[in-house]
């Protein structure tokens, strides 16, 4: 069976970004205990990285390379914001590099990276931690099967076996 719209896919992958002197800095992997899986043309991925996936089947092998306007856009250098000191009243300080779960005022969820801590703020690079790089992945399909009705409804996979439920 080869990968279609509304198909749970499961792959292994490892994910490098690539330098402009073009080698290559290891980002993450994922192993055979633990596949990436998720619900094809769902729209939670990113548009270009399906593409390349298109009608491959189990035991496929592909290299690619996105580019930042193909993944997660340039970088802004003028998304960046400073968060108040009392947001954080009760809590640790987030460290330098740490990533912030936040949400802008249309409920869509935004990851922050801290960039400094000062006497009065805590200054965020509002920016995906991925914008700006060119992104190579080398994938391998471990296998693709159509949703569940359960998993068409709440537009997302359940595990590579459709069991993981929430």
């Amino acid at each position: 069976m080869t990968i279609d719209k509304n198909h749970v896919v499961s792959l292994h992958y490892t994910l490098h970004a690539v330098e402009d002197n073009g080698e290559k800095t290891f980002i993450e992997k994922t192993d055979a205990d633990n596949p990436f899986s998720f619900l094809y043309g769902a729209g939670l991925m990113l548009p270009k990285f399906e593409e390349h996936l298109k009608d491959m089947a189990p035991g496929d092998k592909k290299s690619f390379t996105l580019e930042p306007q193909e993944g997660y856009g340039d970088k802004d250098e003028n998304a960046k914001t400073a968060l108040p000191l009392n947001m954080f009243e009760g809590a640790d300080m987030p460290p330098v590099g740490a990533i912030l779960p936040l949400q802008d005022p249309e409920g869509n969820h935004i990851n922050a990276v801290v960039l400094e801590i000062t006497p009065e703020a805590v200054l965020v690079d509002l920016n995906h931690p991925m914008a700006g790089k060119t992104l190579h992945f080398d994938i391998e399909v471990d296998g693709t099967r159509p949703a569940t009705p359960e998993e068409l409804d709440h537009g997302h996979a359940h595990g590579a076996d459709g069991q993981g439920g929430h």
